[in-house]
């Protein structure tokens, strides 16, 4: 089912925009994000059939279980903690909050197959990692369900690290745990600030957004 939502109206869904065009130098590395990238997360999954209208819905997405609280669990607070302190904030939607993390995995739409079927022959050119913005503690969920992080070299996560992109630490973590140099390293993400900062420290870089064809792309920039 398509989102009806205005995305002026509800700025979480909105994939914000930057590409760099310029001809890719030698790459040896290919850095994923997950979500929005190679898997299909969105909490809309689960609480399109908890709430009786999409308004509702979109309510307690913008207001109650924000983006900004999520966040703070891709940077290492506990999930028991987070539902704890917002069903404080909010009783009246107690039972609400706590699917959030009871029933994750119903946030879980697949992984992205146009994106996800090029990872096994990339695997065969290059080294591959990934470097997301996750909760230590439910990443082991969508790891368990995806064949594609079998084919990793390496991972970092923000979760463990207790750092979140865009802040360059977190990049700078990646390339000193694996011995990676950033401009041998193509970064792939749906989140514009966090492509900046790859920029900004010497990645190469694709702003991946629903109406780019990354297939055409890397073939494009001889990658594939």
């Amino acid at each position: 089912m398509p989102l009806i939502a205005s995305i002026a109206k509800y700025p979480y869904l909105a994939a914000r925009k930057r590409q760099s065009e310029k001809r890719m130098r030698r790459v040896k590395n290919i850095v994923f994000d997950f979500g929005g990238v190679l898997i299909d997360w969105n909490p809309v999954y689960l609480y399109r059939g908890v709430f009786d209208t999409e308004e509702e819905m979109h309510y307690f997405l913008s207001h109650i279980c924000r983006y900004d609280w999520n966040l703070k669990q891709d940077a290492g607070r506990s999930i028991a903690v987070a539902t704890r302190e917002l069903q404080e904030q909010h009783p009246e939607y107690a039972e609400e909050i706590g699917y959030y993390y009871g029933r994750w995995e119903e946030m879980l739409g697949g992984t992205i197959e146009e994106n996800v079927r090029h990872v096994e022959p990339l695997k065969a050119k290059y080294k591959l990692y990934g470097l997301t913005n996750w909760s230590a503690e439910t990443l082991p969920l969508a790891m368990q369900r995806y064949h594609f992080f079998t084919m990793l070299d390496g991972i970092v996560v923000s979760g463990i690290e207790k750092i979140v992109k865009p802040d360059p630490a977190l990049y700078r973590i990646l390339l000193e745990r694996y011995d990676l140099k950033a401009e041998e390293s193509l970064f792939i993400d749906d989140n514009a600030a966090n492509i900046e900062t790859a920029l900004q420290l010497g990645f190469q870089a694709v702003h991946f957004t629903p109406d780019l064809d990354l297939e055409a792309y890397l073939k494009n920039q001889k990658i594939l």
